[in-house]
């Protein structure tokens, strides 16, 4: 599975974006998707996730009613649309994939930038 991630860009605090993950691979469907994010000088965070059929979700506390992941697997896509955005949210975020029966995401996009201005 190959992971292509964008929509990142520079917006003012409170603003919107919506980040796109867009898969290779027959099996997208069956896999769970999930989006992190790294801001400088820390770890990797997890942001959200969602089960491949998309009736089930979990978000970090952090991002909770201002974030919400969907996918399309018809188009083999999974999406972030992040409102209400904070200077906080600024980071590379990336897309990543987990397959079946497997508790690791093994699969990564290349990360797309978005920064939020105060």
């Amino acid at each position: 599975v190959q992971l292509q991630a964008s929509g990142g860009g520079l917006v003012q605090a409170g603003g919107s974006l919506r980040l796109s993950c867009a898969a290779s691979g027959r099996t997208f469907s069956s896999y769970v998707m999930g989006w992190f994010r790294q801001a400088p000088g820390k770890e990797r965070d997890f942001v959200a996730k969602i089960n491949w059929s998309g009736g089930n979700t979990d978000y970090a506390d952090s991002v909770k009613g201002r974030f919400t992941i969907s996918r399309d697997n018809a188009k083999n896509t999974v999406y972030l649309q992040m409102n209400s955005l904070k200077s906080e949210d600024t980071a590379v975020y990336y897309c990543a994939a987990r397959p079946p029966f497997s508790s690791a995401y093994l699969y990564w996009g290349q990360g797309t930038q978005v920064t939020v201005s105060s």
